[in-house]
């Protein structure tokens, strides 16, 4: 007898009930199998985000022990520096008190100073000049240093004499400016601006000349011209050169300042050390020197925040 669909057709019919993972059936044959348990799902977005969190508490709690250490390590000089001075003065008097005075009677200048109301005056007017003188002279050094790295005409009309005005000694400014502005603020964040003009106008030059031009033919294929292209593409791009300059800068500030107030002020750090030479109180000069180190430093550490946060953003 022939079954249709079988030898008739010369085709073996599909048999219901072939294995299979749909048509299991369990050993008693009654009902289907229950399917397989499958395996626990390890690259979900949640297990993938629970698990970035932990590596980013491992981080953050590996870097602690570092940044104290760090910290640990950087005090070593200065307190070894202190422990030095307090040995040569206060305890074998190998310098008199007028050439090198102890720690203790700084800190005592310090206090007097305070107590008058004269050394928040001269820390905040220094402050004050190096901000303002910073900003100015960077600004500046942005705007010259993007046209010369940027234009072939601006590199031929500006850098060669940007580069001489470089060479000129930041005491050579001072007559000049006597004359021009006299004896007010205006000269002495004038000459703290062009200490902190060439180092920006350097870095920034140089390093929008030599940005990727790879990177400056994708923007322009994604449409960005001009002043788009310089803040999405070549700005990023020249980051760590920029920042680079402006911590020279800052430096430069600090070093201008001195300058300008030693000749032409009243007011500030850059006075009281010319005026404690005059009153020989080596005491006060000393006092003047570790403030503006420690100014600086400050200063200098408050671009370097404002680094990371840039490297992190571009």
């Amino acid at each position: 007898m022939t079954v249709p669909g079988t030898l008739g057709t010369g085709r073996l019919s599909p048999v219901v009930g072939a294995a299979g993972p749909r048509a299991a059936t369990d050993p008693a044959g009654e009902r289907p199998a229950p399917p397989a348990a499958s395996p626990p799902a390890t690259g979900t977005a949640v297990g993938e985000r629970d698990g970035a969190g932990r590596d980013a508490v491992r981080a953050r709690a590996g870097t602690r022990p570092g940044r104290a250490r760090r910290a640990a390590l950087a005090a070593v000089v200065p307190l070894g520096l202190l422990g030095l001075w307090q040995l040569l003065t206060a305890v074998t008097g190998t310098f008199a008190p007028y050439e090198l005075p102890a720690p203790g009677a700084v800190w005592g200048a310090a206090v007097e100073l305070a107590e008058r109301g004269e050394l928040a005056t001269h820390v905040a007017i220094s402050t004050q000049r190096v901000l303002l003188g910073f900003a100015i002279g960077s600004g500046v050094g942005l705007l010259l240093g993007a046209v010369v790295g940027l234009s072939r005409l601006g590199d031929v009309l500006l850098a060669g004499t940007l580069g001489a005005l470089r060479a000129v000694p930041s005491l050579a400014w001072v007559p000049l400016l006597l004359v021009w502005l006299k004896m007010g603020e205006t000269s002495k964040v004038t000459l703290i601006a062009i200490g902190a003009f060439f180092p920006v106008y350097t870095t920034v030059a140089s390093a929008l000349r030599h940005v990727d031009p790879h990177l400056v033919e994708a923007g322009r294929a994604y449409g960005l011209r001009g002043a788009r292209l310089l803040a999405r593409v070549q700005l990023p791009a020249a980051t760590p050169a920029v920042v680079a300059g402006l911590r020279l800068a800052l430096a430069q500030s600090w070093l201008f300042l001195v300058a300008a107030e030693l000749i032409a002020s009243a007011m500030g750090l850059g006075f009281l050390l010319n005026d404690s030479q005059y009153n020989g109180r080596t005491d006060r000069i000393l006092l003047a020197i570790v403030l503006l180190a420690v100014l600086g430093k400050t200063t200098d550490a408050l671009i370097g925040v404002a680094e990371r946060r840039l490297v992190r953003r571009w």
